[in-house]
């Protein structure tokens, strides 16, 4: 009995492990984004780190002897020199004597009232603790990482700040960045208490290690998905939001491949293979590879430097070309191989020009849909797509048409029956943030509201996973 006992224990055990080796050996869940410059990602993390100068006032730099001493009081020595800097920031700071451990000294007086971060230095004079009215700031130890402690500061108020450099790299060089404006990721999160995964308990922006990140043509960053992976380090798009729900639902790692850019139509640039050109009032319309755009009927189209579809043709190309150099692109995931999982695609603004790109809309994007399961060898790939939503519910012309046609094409509308449990468009209208709540007046780009584009993405992630469902 004691043998038996063991030997289904050992069977357990075996049984464990095999299904542990079994999950660690599926194939990567491959994602494919595309769309224009929302879909590449404008939503804003701060407001945007500028160069400091101005609001810096009498700083002065103390030179002590010697390097610098951790138990040294350097408030209560003799420095062996003072310089006063007339130059504090901007590109052209005045240089620092050197020749000891250098400490600068002075006044803020804030121009606005809000959180700031402050960030000084630049490459190694970055190794330095900052404080302002006696609270540390900033710290960044020889050879470890910046922390940053955002800090209000009230306009008009003048206080000290310290500016302490561990090493002889030492600079007035710097940066300084609202925190608090509305609308920005970091105030969404950090002051508004939304998405809070998205931040660890000391403030900083937190990274996945199951989704990768990667984009092709523009936002080509190529990292574990966290804040500012994609377009740039203060900026992000909806594959934040999609990649947290989509990671969370599947056991294998995700790659997220973007494939996007800005100010492309799909009447024109995103044109898919396939399409017909056509007759509109006395005009003709390019067809897929032809140029220009359109061009009067009975006369000869003279090309120009582009033609319809080659957007489509750029981006996806890109797309192609990664996936079959997978193992080489993705060395952490060589010889797993990988299965695409479902296509993103939400675009429509340059769409909104006319009525002629808004009336073909539907039709172009219900090609869009078949044109890429067929290209990539996945027919029945779930696809997921996001209205337009610029001014919410308020829309009208062609901006309303493009909304229309993105909803149009959804499965459950049953216009299309073959899109049944496979295409889910989400309608993101209810998302629309003002510019009195957003970092930017750009109406285009949703004011750059971090919030919306958080929104899109998990709506985009939540979309898709109906599908997945609807597969079981």
């Amino acid at each position: 009995m004691k043998f038996l006992n063991n030997f289904l224990v050992f069977s357990l055990l075996l049984s464990v492990v095999s299904v542990g080796a079994d999950e660690s050996n599926k194939p990567v869940k491959v994602y494919i984004l595309s769309g224009q410059s929302n879909m590449v990602g404008i939503g804003q993390v701060t407001g945007g780190g500028s160069r400091w100068g101005k609001e810096f006032l009498e700083p002065v730099v103390s030179v002590y002897e010697g390097d610098y001493d951790l138990k040294a009081d350097y408030d209560k020595l003799e420095p062996i020199k003072t310089v006063k800097l007339e130059s504090f920031g901007g590109v052209k700071p005045t240089a620092y004597p050197g020749g000891g451990a250098q400490i600068v000294r002075g006044f803020i007086l804030p121009k606005q009232t809000g959180v700031f971060e402050l960030r000084p230095g630049y490459g190694g004079s970055t190794q330095n603790i900052m404080e302002v009215d006696g609270k540390e700031v900033h710290r960044r130890e020889v050879g470890g990482e910046s922390v940053f402690t955002p800090l209000k500061l009230t306009a008009g108020k003048k206080v000290p700040f310290k500016i302490t450099y561990l090493t002889k790299n030492a600079g007035g060089l710097g940066w300084i960045a609202r925190m608090d404006i509305p609308g920005t990721l970091s105030t969404v999160v950090k002051e508004n208490g939304k998405f809070l995964f998205l931040a660890d308990d000391k403030g900083n922006w937190t990274s996945r290690d199951d989704v990768w990140y990667k984009g092709v043509v523009t936002a080509t960053g190529n990292k574990w998905l966290s804040v500012g992976c994609g377009a740039g380090s203060n900026n992000i798009g909806p594959e934040l939001g999609f990649g947290h729900i989509v990671g969370n639902h599947h056991d294998e790692p995700v790659l997220l491949l973007k494939a996007s850019q800005g100010n492309r139509s799909l009447a024109w640039d995103f044109l898919p293979p396939g399409s017909k050109q056509f007759e509109h009032e006395g005009k003709i319309y390019a067809g897929y590879k032809e140029s220009p755009g359109s061009w009067d009927k009975g006369t000869e189209p003279k090309p120009i430097n582009w033609y319809a579809g080659k957007q489509y043709d750029d981006c996806f190309g890109a797309a192609h070309e990664v996936l079959e150099n997978f193992d080489t692109e993705f060395p952490q995931w060589k010889g797993r191989g990988f299965e695409i999982a479902g296509f993103v695609w939400w675009q429509g603004h340059k769409d909104t020009g006319s009525d002629v790109t808004a009336d073909r809309y539907e039709q172009n994007l219900v090609h869009l849909i078949k044109t890429l399961r067929n290209e990539f060898e996945v027919p029945d790939a779930p696809f997921a797509v996001a209205t337009i939503g610029f001014g919410g519910h308020e829309m009208e012309g062609p901006t309303l048409k493009v909304a229309n046609a993105q909803l149009a094409v959804s499965g459950e509308k049953e216009k299309y029956p073959e899109f049944k449990g496979n295409v889910k468009t989400v309608d993101i209208r209810d998302f629309w943030k003002d510019e009195s709540v957003s970092p930017k007046n750009q109406g285009f780009h949703y004011n750059q509201n971090a919030e919306t584009y958080m929104l899109v993405g998990e709506a985009l992630g939540k979309g898709m996973l109906e599908l997945l469902n609807e597969k079981k």
